[in-house]
């Protein structure tokens, strides 16, 4: 018995002692292959290697993320008022980790765990300005590389407040969640945000809480599936002393899957917004489906689509990638809106819309083909109000009225559409169809 206890003791000082400088290694190659791989995911930006200080038990490194050009480089340069890459501040990520598959030396700072796995670390973030200019970012990320090499980093940030140059900026604690895995691709997220708020005496941005969670599982098809819920308590921003806009409240809940080869969703959203000006305020509430189309045809349309991601014509972007296009379309689907309202104080506006294409030969498949594959419906009903509006702003759109598009109906004018290879009715009439559209 005294035996079997030593030899436990020995086995376990072995796993303490030993593992930490082997496993080391291994350790810096799975943070570095999550962060590349995320690099590689979001497309916008590369991240470097600054160093590495390898110790027994724990190790000291420094990674670098800058924005390149495309889409997030564009978007973060109309914010903050440059389109100019070479402005865009690098984040810099600080890193001290605790190695072994007994990380005992973690116990020693805050969050410190005894858990299986490669390595257990702490990371902070700063921004880097160039010129040696940076600020520190609130908040820290703890995260465990696991034995697979799979990491989960939780984002902690306790409520505090910086002013800085005539700007102020406060916050509740947060904290965010995600597990990634660059084995298979797969990924976890959860978040509570609290409350945050921007000013600089000129204009502020404030976001009231935000719940969100979710997962992507990557797939052969070169496409992610998963699930995703976001909670949203309120969002607004101001210029001056006047309220511009915001959003009161606003939930998404959407999910994809694969089936057979076959690529389904459906997205809930509901949101109602602060008041705009001339139209006071409105709520959104939405039901989308998509039911068969082929994955595999989608994965190759979205491999096409990123590859034209610097042309800044989106017609022309999408003309690199007609041959995808096309063959998504002859694959054939089913797209449905079977909610589609929008709320204001002139009235609701509610749209039914069901579109159904059958499947073709990719080979043989031409755009006129459309006319012939596809059958569609729709309801439409629009407030009486809110179509006098419209002929006051533009007399002209009483043409709609006039030919029969929109009949009324009590307070309301509604529009009936069906289509069914090659034959429009609206409302009942026959309408030509412009076959010239489609060539």
């Amino acid at each position: 018995m005294k035996k079997g206890i030593v030899a436990l003791l020995v086995v376990l000082a072995l796993v303490i002692i030993v593992s930490p400088g082997i496993v080391g290694r291994i350790a810096e190659k799975g943070i570095d292959e999550n962060l590349n791989w995320a690099a590689q995911n979001s497309g916008d930006v590369v991240v470097s290697s600054e160093e590495f200080d390898r110790g027994w038990f724990s190790s000291e490194g420094q990674h670098r993320i800058e924005i390149k050009d495309g889409e997030l480089s564009a978007l973060l340069g109309s914010m903050a008022g440059s389109s100019n890459v070479d402005d865009m501040p690098v984040l810099v990520v600080n890193t001290h980790m605790d190695h072994g598959l007994i990380p005992v030396s973690s116990m020693a700072r805050e969050k410190g765990s005894l858990a299986p796995g490669l390595g257990s670390a702490v990371s902070t973030l700063s921004l880097d300005f160039g010129s040696g200019e940076t600020v520190d970012i609130p908040g820290t990320i703890y995260s465990k590389v696991g034995l697979g090499g799979e990491t989960r980093s939780t984002y902690v940030l306790e409520a505090g407040s910086r002013e800085e140059s005539g700007s102020t900026a406060t916050w509740e604690a947060t904290e965010v969640e995600i597990t990634t895995n660059p084995s298979s691709g797969d990924v976890e997220f959860a978040g509570e945000v609290g409350s945050i708020s921007f000013g600089d005496g000129i204009g502020s941005f404030a976001i009231e809480g935000l719940d969100f969670s979710g997962n992507q599982e990557a797939t052969k098809f070169g496409i992610s599936v998963g699930e995703m819920k976001l909670e949203l308590d309120a969002m607004s921003f101001s210029s001056g002393d006047a309220q511009t806009g915001g959003i009161k409240n606003m939930s998404v809940d959407g999910y994809t899957n694969i089936d057979g080869g076959k690529l389904s969703g459906r997205t809930l959203l509901d949101m109602q917004t602060d008041s705009i000006a001339q139209f006071g305020e409105f709520s959104v509430s939405a039901d989308i489906s998509l039911e068969g189309a082929d994955a595999e045809a989608v994965g190759a349309l979205q491999k096409a689509l990123e590859a034209q991601r610097s042309n800044p014509d989106p017609m022309q972007a999408l003309g690199g990638a007609e041959k995808e296009l096309k063959r998504v379309l002859a694959s054939g689907f089913e797209v449905r809106f079977d909610k589609f309202d929008v709320t204001s104080p002139m009235g609701k506006v509610t749209t039914k819309l069901d579109v159904k294409l059958a499947e073709e030969d990719a080979a043989t498949f031409e755009w006129t083909s459309l006319l012939q594959s596809a059958e569609a419906s729709a309801d439409i009903s629009v407030p009486e109000a809110l179509v006098n509006l419209a002929l006051q702003m533009n007399p002209q759109a009483g043409a709609v009225v006039g030919m029969g598009f929109l009949q009324k109906n009590g307070d309301v004018y509604e529009m009936d559409v069906e289509y069914k290879k090659g034959l429009l009715l609206i409302n009942g009439a026959p309408m030509p169809i412009p076959l010239g559209a489609f060539q």
